[in-house]
């Protein structure tokens, strides 16, 4: 039992750490690219696996 006394601790503080990343991340408009979506969905030059 005393291995909980040190993961616990150890789990929220990584926890803490890759919530902290993430809204630094969200804050930083990371996510945001509306026109790359729509443009990249209809063009053909980045297809790998292009239908026959």
């Amino acid at each position: 039992m005393n291995i909980l006394t040190y993961l616990i601790p150890i789990s929220l503080i990584l926890g803490g750490v890759g919530l902290v990343a993430f809204v630094y991340t969200v804050r930083s408009n990371q996510y945001d690219d509306p026109e790359g979506d729509a443009r990249r969905i209809l063009s053909d030059d980045w297809d790998d696996h292009p239908k026959p």
